[in-house]
């Protein structure tokens, strides 16, 4: 089954087009880039900069993937954006290629972006991640796998944000997100992601070791390292296991536990 060009639609004879690609009114698809089968390219959307998107995606209208990054040192180098799979990228969503030569700005498989989400240059984005409408991700984030980050989340450069954590809307981070938490505020976090846990299938017994180690970190009056390393003799599941790792690899350090009202027990 050959691709379905809509008659308007601007597609360099150089892109590589899978089986079943659909490309609607106005779409721009420039020299180099790649469509896996099954890709639906909906209209006005421009993919430029020898992007590279795997199988059955979908990219919304007014969606621009590989633009130049948003970055005073970028010199034009050999960069681009690499997709992977299933991911639902909605209407006007912006996605930068990267900045050094052969870097890559990174979305995994069945991740869904909303409207008006943008990656800056050297995102990289695990896999089954939700970005809600309108947030935005300064360069070099990530984003791990099953996270889900609310409407309006701002996020500043090399800040990571853990598998299955969740961010409130509007949320403002610029402390590292740990796996498994929820943030709130302004680099602060407030309690589990129970809903998510339960959702993923994480076992009963899990969740409770996981609130225990939220507690030890943040009300066991232990300093972080302290409290890691307590974790580590305390528990064996690999969740805790992944959360003492993460925490352990943060260069800007982790969200602090919001004071005052007490922590969401029920979220």
């Amino acid at each position: 089954m050959s691709a379905q060009i809509h008659s308007t639609a601007q597609v360099d004879p150089s892109t590589n087009l899978g089986d079943g690609v659909r490309i609607g009114p106005y779409a721009v698809i420039e020299a180099g880039c790649v469509l896996g089968e099954g890709c639906e390219v909906r209209a006005h959307a421009v993919i430029t900069g020898r992007s590279v998107i795997g199988p059955r995606n979908q990219i919304g209208y007014g969606a621009i993937i590989g633009v130049e990054p948003q970055d005073y040192s970028f010199k034009g180098k050999d960069s681009r954006v690499e997709i992977g799979s299933g991911n639902r990228i909605r209407e006007y969503v912006t996605i930068h290629r990267a900045t050094k030569e052969g870097g890559a700005t990174r979305v995994g498989n069945d991740n869904f972006l909303m409207g008006g989400v943008h990656l800056g240059h050297d995102v990289q984005i695990g896999n089954q991640a939700v970005l809600a409408n309108n947030t935005l991700l300064s360069g070099y984030v990530e984003v791990g796998d099953k996270a889900f980050l609310g409407g309006g989340t701002l996020v500043h450069q090399f800040t990571r944000i853990g598998t299955l954590a969740i961010t409130r809307g509007g949320t403002r981070v610029g402390k590292d997100v740990p796996p498994y938490f929820m943030a709130v505020a302004t680099n602060l976090v407030s309690g589990l992601n129970r809903v998510g846990l339960r959702r993923a299938g994480v076992s009963h017994e899990t969740r409770r070791a996981l609130q225990e180690a939220y507690d030890m970190i943040y009300h066991a009056n232990l300093n972080v390292s302290q409290a890691l390393e307590e974790l580590g003799r305390k528990f064996h599941f690999p969740e805790i296991a992944h959360l003492i790792e993460f925490a352990r690899q943060s260069k800007r350090g982790i969200c602090r536990a919001r004071r005052g009202a007490g922590d969401d027990e029920d979220e």
